[in-house]
């Protein structure tokens, strides 16, 4: 395979559709460093993984499928790449931004395309090319994820008309030498039923027996993992009301010396935090009496 060689920062660019411009390395682009600025105000490796937990969670529609891996065969191809999509609108809800053309949005004024991939690519299409770039790469298999910051420069991506829509693929050397790690490599949190066996996991999901007897085995085969409400939903794919039933759940579970807590009560958190556990708002945990507070 022939090497692809990349202009570098100093030489004009190779776009001919837009007026002719020096590329211009990160240090050098006033844009990028004023987006890079309007950054370094936020948290924005746990906002991300918050965006991306969502969008992830909101494709495999657990409430209604009852899937909750998007690695599985059952899960279309399609659907995994449209994640990226629906982080834009998650990133733009979580960081408070405009929805703004030309792009996606504007940060400091500046127009920026959101991208992700759970590739190794992005599709940079034809009115991003030469134009900032939030490049996002998630790993399902390693679960986790880290984005850049970089000026799409025609001269920086494949060469080529593209796909059929004109978008093209950024170079791995411009990646690598003329963009700016938004953040590093960031843990993206395990949904807690890819930790059952698969003997576990059909019984947890199947029909019957009934919601309560099945979130019962789900505490009892995650017991000492923080559960999201999302697992509750999913579990009780297409019946009624599965957060009652976790109610009920809990209330059978004391008669196996189980304890399952909630954060969504004050008297949930204060006996998580007794433990050592910090329990959030809609995150379930089910503890055996006695037993130490180590949380997976």
């Amino acid at each position: 395979m022939v090497r692809l060689i990349l202009q570098k920062p100093g030489e004009i660019c190779t776009n001919t559709d837009v007026p002719e411009h020096v590329l211009a390395g990160p240090d050098a682009d006033a844009e990028l460093q004023a987006v890079l600025s309007w950054f370094s105000r936020h948290p924005v490796a746990h906002l991300y993984t918050e965006a991306i937990r969502n969008s992830i969670d909101y494709v495999l529609d657990g409430g209604r499928t009852g899937r909750f891996d998007l690695l599985s065969p059952d899960v279309h191809p399609g659907e995994r790449a449209s994640v990226g999509a629906k982080l834009e609108y998650e990133v733009l809800r979580i960081f408070d931004l405009p929805k703004a053309q030309p792009l996606d949005t504007l940060i400091a004024n500046v127009p920026v395309d959101i991208k992700a991939t759970v590739g190794d690519n992005w599709a940079i299409p034809a009115e991003a090319h030469c134009q900032l770039c939030i490049c996002t790469q998630i790993q399902m298999r390693k679960n986790r994820h880290r984005s850049w910051l970089v000026r799409t420069h025609r001269s920086w991506l494949h060469r080529g008309k593209g796909n059929r829509d004109g978008k093209r693929g950024l170079a791995v050397d411009a990646r690598n030498n003329w963009s700016v790690p938004l953040y590093d490599w960031a843990n993206l949190p395990v949904n807690p039923l890819r930790y059952l066996t698969q003997e576990q996991a059909v019984k947890v999901l199947a029909k019957k027996p009934g919601q309560v007897k099945r979130l019962l085995m789900m505490f009892r085969f995650l017991e000492g993992r923080i559960i999201p409400r999302n697992v509750i939903l999913t579990v009780g794919a297409g019946n009624d009301d599965p957060m009652r039933r976790a109610r009920q759940a809990r209330d059978e579970a004391v008669k196996e010396g189980l304890t399952i807590l909630c954060g969504d009560w004050v008297e949930s958190r204060d006996q998580a935090a007794a433990r050592g556990i910090s329990l959030q708002a809609g995150e379930w945990i089910a503890l055996r009496d006695g037993a130490d507070g180590e949380v997976d």
